[in-house]
């Protein structure tokens, strides 16, 4: 029995010897695992909330448009003098009464026509940009700041933190928006940029610490929070690494949304003759001084009135899309 089993064995292994190297002999050398890798990315890599947005937003026309019309807008604010060389503030009744717009002279103090005290409409859109955009920008940064420490310090701390910034939000939102901006800006004879701001800074800041304490509250109680709480991390090391990242969002959507309400409120208190005053050019004071030509010279109010319509609709066009590229359900 020996003598015959020792040939099978030996068989066998000759017989695997050439199953094994056989295959090798015949196949060409396998791709290096390296070179596979630098083809791309790996399958299955996980991408954070702010990298799918992206991803989302640069394939979003909405979002490019947009962003295209909100660029155009930064560049007339830094450089009105690229676009018209005409002093804003200069006008020629005796040869630019009410005259009707030339179409003909694109880009041109023409082009638009003059108002009722012979100044180039074109130029005034141009440079009544600076005033709205830098409200409504100004703003919501403010507005941002303080409603994001006001909302993380309450959904966070909670207690009488909490209820003391809970009966001062309430507080603030029980008088309306416009009604006390108006109270606010008549108890100051020249109204500048700063002015308006201030005055509405101060009172839109509720919104923003109302959507931020629902959302720190709902993110603090994560795993990820009980697990960093667990290996010894302080207060400030939790709410900037871990809860504020993951908790600003929706914040972020509210606000640039808010951008285009906040543009719409000065237009609407300088219309009112509380918002900017002279010598600043607004759209607002525009539309006011078109009104009493509308019937015989209705381009002095059509033109700031689309200028301004355009640049809210910019905004919130670009809150939408931010919006939908943040919130996972709308995707």
């Amino acid at each position: 029995m020996p003598e015959l089993s020792e040939p099978r064995s030996t068989a066998a292994a000759s017989g695997g010897a050439l199953a094994t190297t056989e295959p090798a002999a015949s196949t060409g050398p396998a791709p290096a695992p390296e070179k596979q890798l630098e083809s791309g990315p790996a399958p299955g890599k996980p991408r954070s909330l702010w990298s799918d947005a992206w991803h989302d937003l640069r394939r979003n026309p909405m979002f490019l448009v947009s962003a295209a019309l909100i660029l155009f807008l930064l560049v007339i604010v830094a450089f009105p003098g690229m676009f018209t060389s005409v002093n804003p503030r200069d006008g020629d009744l005796q040869n630019h009464f009410l005259q009707g717009p030339q179409f003909s002279h694109w880009f041109s103090p023409e082009w638009l026509g003059y108002d009722g005290q012979g100044r180039s409409i074109y130029t005034r859109i141009i440079y009544g940009t600076r005033a709205s955009v830098i409200v409504g920008v100004t703003v919501t940064a403010i507005v941002l700041v303080t409603g994001t420490i006001f909302g993380l310090l309450a959904g966070y701390f909670g207690g009488w933190i909490d209820t003391l910034i809970s009966r001062v939000t309430d507080i603030f939102f029980g008088i309306p928006f416009l009604l006390g901006a108006m109270v606010v800006l008549t108890t100051f004879e020249k109204r500048q940029v700063w002015v308006v701001v201030a005055a509405l800074a101060f009172l839109g800041w509720t919104s923003i610490t109302r959507v931020m304490r629902g959302s720190v509250i709902t993110t603090k109680q994560s795993d990820y929070v009980t697990a960093a709480k667990a290996l010894g991390a302080g207060t400030r090391r939790i709410l900037t690494r871990h809860i504020l990242p993951n908790a600003i969002a929706p914040v972020i959507v509210v606000a640039m949304i808010n951008l285009g309400g906040y543009i719409s409120a000065e237009a609407t208190l300088s219309y009112l003759g509380i918002g900017l005053s002279d010598p600043t050019i607004s759209w607002g004071i525009d539309v006011s001084s078109g009104k009493d030509a509308l019937r015989v010279a209705p381009h002095v109010l059509l033109f700031p009135s689309l200028m301004l319509s355009f640049t809210i609709l910019a905004f919130i066009m670009l809150g939408d899309a931010v919006r939908n590229a943040l919130d996972p359900k709308l995707r």
